[in-house]
């Protein structure tokens, strides 16, 4: 039998618990956040080499067409984005960050990406990525595109 003493315990051991992985929680959920808008700030800079650190080497991509691997979506970026005007200003909002456990999120957002006409026009979409935590931190292992 339990005595209110132990259920004491254990319902303010139960809280620091679940106190701690709401705070790891919302913890990984800013580090994604933090490789987002990164990436968002590199596109901006012309920089696709720190754009593409937020993938995984073992990455796919699926857009147009199912890329795999970090040196396919590296030649896909370099070949649709072919100079710093193509580029254009990217913009990521409505982001939803969704933890799957301690290894996996994934990520619902729209991407914006205003350019001139000559440079291809505005153009946007949405995208969900999928995260997975490595040795080397959150990495994109699969973005959907559209």
């Amino acid at each position: 039998m339990i005595t209110k003493k132990t259920a004491s315990k254990i319902l303010v051991l139960s809280a620091a618990v679940l106190a701690a992985m709401a705070q790891t929680r919302s913890s990984q959920e800013a580090e994604i956040r933090s490789i987002l808008s990164r990436q968002e700030a590199a596109w901006n800079l012309g920089e696709t080499e720190a754009f593409l650190q937020g993938y995984a080497p073992n990455t796919t991509f699926v857009g147009d067409k199912i890329t795999h691997g970090l040196e396919e979506v590296r030649v896909r970026y370099q070949t649709h984005y072919p100079t710093r005007a193509s580029m254009g200003h990217l913009t990521f909002s409505d982001l939803e960050v969704h933890m799957m456990g301690a290894e996996y999120a994934y990520v619902i957002g729209r991407w914006r990406l205003e350019r001139t006409a000559e440079a291809g026009g505005d153009t946007g979409g949405i995208y969900t990525l999928l995260f997975q935590r490595t040795a080397k931190g959150w990495k994109i292992i699969l973005d959907h595109t559209t």
